[in-house]
């Protein structure tokens, strides 16, 4: 510890202080004689002179800092990797090394070290004895990562990883930086096991109803070469497909494929499941389930335009990547008189559509009557007179023929769609686009996602707006989209940018509106086996209001027909109803309330999954963990070693991190001062009384 004086005027005013507290004393005791003699008299000279010079200090309002250091303990966590392979690992052996760590964990204490637990789901348990080995998947960059940002600020040294260095999530470990040592321990079996596993399955998620779809699965093998297996592809118990393979080799992967058929709408379970063979270290890697959802036909999206233009195959390139499109194009200067009375279309865009003339209104304007959500692109042939009737997104105010070169910004403000605002600076250094010269007017209901910008110039003019009316409707006032995607192409090898805006405001516009007074939903549609399903719940007025303590029923139906029950009441606090330890499945849900005396009703379904990710591998892999003790400076020890542990670290000579903290305080505010001027002053007349002083 120690004290520093931080002064707000010259510190040559402090002899000016002293001064005058001797000037004081000494007018005031060099009388003679006095009742009293010379030594009492310096005491109360003494007296006078402090307190009067220490009144004159406060005058001068000084500081006082104090800094306070201290040395911090060194900090160790004893990092669990408790996945599902390394709980099928000998129990004895897994028992013998938690104790041996819980033993070092309290002779370490013993040196002063703060000793903690951690584990992949984030758990810090007391001790050893309270870990569970039962999470399916293992990601050690995130346990390391986890523990560098929780013990960020403390004297992190070490840290003990236990683990079989099976990895299935995340990225190597070995590939990050960590300032602190890592010695692991290895524990497991680095010899592959006798066993056959359903390696990995691959399907659409989303299938059409009526179509066929593939489904892959990879089977492998360990120690089974010249045997012969059936694969089989089955739902709801029954077999739908099976093929037979035949492993030719000790270490062995076959790859088959089934045709399955979409026959029902909504999520669909299918198993991937292969024969068990004596002698397999486990049967539970032999099935893995896959979901596929089954729609009823895609949306329909019509491209009419008035004539070729690089911008129509931008367009369709930019919808062609979300599979639940549908695109006609329709090029009217080739096809004047198309067919569109064979489908209902879900949105409508068109490019320079109406024109200069109003032509081919007669094809384009029934469909807008219907009211069919409509993405108007401009450009140089487009008639803003004519457009003007027919949009509710804004007014242009222009002359044919003049145009203006711009390119956007994101309009920060924007919040009806989800966009990352940073990613969409580059818009800024994209090509100019050409757009209608004159003022522009935004409608009710419209919003802005990109404004014009003029040169350096960021005006307030709508380059791309969306209106969320009773019918939806959204415009791109410029001609050269096709420049943009080249150039994102040419400035980060992605077309990722502007797709993605495109995209995102057609699911918009094709967005059917829920008018329904109770909804409840799921907050995913896929949760995982050890998730909690979490149901988040809407109720409304007739003004859409949110209404609040309305009891709800809901009721869970699985694949085998079983009903399960729940009754709760949403609040203005909590509108959330979580439900635990579901089996996987896929699950239909309905939800009943009474809501101003009708009964209302929101139905759905969602999946819960159990992963098999551990269990498809359990060969350790220890070059893994001696990699990473390498990088960092620590110790591989398998688990007959651990006993080495405590030796290697106490031997790690951490440099010390010291914690200083600095205090400031006014000197006219330390009540010491002003305790100890009282007991000067009352020091002084009280000896002068007793002396006969006056």
């Amino acid at each position: 510890m120690k004290f520093d004086f931080l002064f707000q005027s010259s510190p040559w005013f402090i002899l000016l202080c002293l001064l005058a507290g001797a000037i004081y004393a000494f007018v005031l005791y060099q009388i003679s004689p006095t009742p009293w003699n010379k030594s009492t008299n310096r005491l109360l000279a003494a007296c006078r002179f402090v307190s009067v010079s220490l009144i004159c200090l406060l005058l001068l309002n000084f500081l006082i800092r104090q800094v306070t250091q201290s040395v911090q303990k060194r900090t160790l966590v004893l990092a669990i990797d408790n996945s599902q392979s390394l709980g099928v690992a000998n129990k004895q052996i897994l028992d013998g090394v938690l104790s041996q760590l819980e033993s070092l964990k309290e002779k370490l204490q013993e040196e002063d070290f703060e000793i903690s637990w951690a584990t992949l789901d984030g758990q810090n348990p007391e001790k050893a004895t309270d870990i569970q080995f039962n999470q399916k998947s293992t990601n050690l960059s995130s346990l390391l990562s986890g523990i560098k940002n929780a013990q960020e600020g403390n004297n992190l040294s070490d840290v003990v990883l236990l683990s079989d260095g099976i990895v299935n999530e995340g990225i190597n470990p070995s590939s990050e930086k960590f300032t602190f040592t890592v010695h692991t321990v290895g524990l497991g079996d680095t010899i592959p096991k006798k066993d056959i596993a359903v390696k990995s399955v691959y399907a659409n998620k989303i299938a059409y109803l009526g179509n066929k779809f593939p489904v892959q699965a990879d089977i492998s093998a360990y120690g089974f070469q010249g045997k012969t297996v059936s694969v089989y592809l089955k739902q709801g118990g029954k077999v739908l497909e099976k093929q037979v393979i035949n492993f030719q080799q000790k270490d062995d992967l076959k790859t088959v494929t089934f045709n399955a058929l979409a026959s029902q709408k909504g999520v669909q379970h299918f198993v991937v499941q292969v024969d068990v063979l004596g002698g397999e270290f486990s049967s539970k890697n032999n099935q893995q389930d896959i979901y596929v959802e089954v729609i009823d036909g895609k949306e329909k999206v019509l491209l009419m335009a008035l004539s070729p233009h690089p911008d129509i195959k931008a367009i369709k390139s930019m919808l062609d990547k979300n599979e639940n499109f549908e695109i006609d194009v329709k090029i009217l200067t080739e096809n004047p008189f198309p067919d569109l009375s064979n489908k209902n279309y879900d949105v409508l865009i068109l490019h320079q559509l109406p024109d200069y003339f109003n032509s081919y209104s007669n094809i384009y304007k029934p469909l807008l009557d219907k009211g069919i959500p409509t993405l108007f692109v401009l450009g140089n042939q487009t008639g803003t007179t004519y457009l003007n009737q027919l949009n509710q997104v804004m007014r242009i105010n222009s002359q044919a023929g003049q145009t203006d070169k711009v390119t956007g910004y994101y309009n920060g403000n924007f919040k009806s769609l989800n966009f990352e605002a940073e990613s969409l600076d580059l818009i800024k250094q994209f090509p100019q686009v050409s757009v209608p010269f004159g003022d522009i007017t935004l409608l009710p209901n419209s919003e802005v996602i990109l404004y014009q910008k003029i040169g350096s110039l960021q005006t307030q003019k709508p380059l791309f707006a969306i209106n969320s009316g009773p019918r939806k409707s959204a415009i791109f006032a410029g001609e050269g989209l096709w420049t943009w995607r080249l150039e994102e192409f040419d400035l980060t090898e992605k077309q990722e940018l502007i797709d993605d805006i495109f995209l995102k405001v057609v699911q918009f516009l094709s967005a059917k509106d829920d008018k329904r007074k109770l909804r409840v939903y799921p907050i995913s549609n896929e949760f995982l086996l050890s998730d909690k399903v979490v149901f988040e719940t809407e109720i409304y007025n007739g003004i859409y209001e949110k209404m609040y303590n309305i009891p709800v029923a809901l009721e869970l139906k699985d694949e085998k027909g079983r009903v399960r029950k729940y009754n709760y009441t949403p609040s203005a606090d909590n509108s959330k109803f979580e439900i635990s330890a579901l089996p996987a499945g896929v699950y239909q849900y309905k939800a009943n309330a009474s809501v101003l005396g009708k009964n209302e009703q929101s139905t759905g379904e969602f999946i819960v999954k159990d992963l098999q990710v551990e269990l498809s591998n359990t060969t350790a892999d220890f070059d893994l963990l001696r990699q990473l003790s390498a990088q960092t400076g620590g110790k591989f020890l398998s688990a007959s070693q651990l006993s080495q542990l405590e030796k290697q670290i106490l031997a790690h000579k951490a440099p010390e991190k010291i914690e200083a903290n600095e205090d400031l305080k006014e000197f006219i505010n330390l009540k010491w001062v002003f305790f100890l001027i009282i007991a000067l002053l009352t020091t002084e007349w009280v000896v002068r009384k007793y002396m006969g002083g006056y």
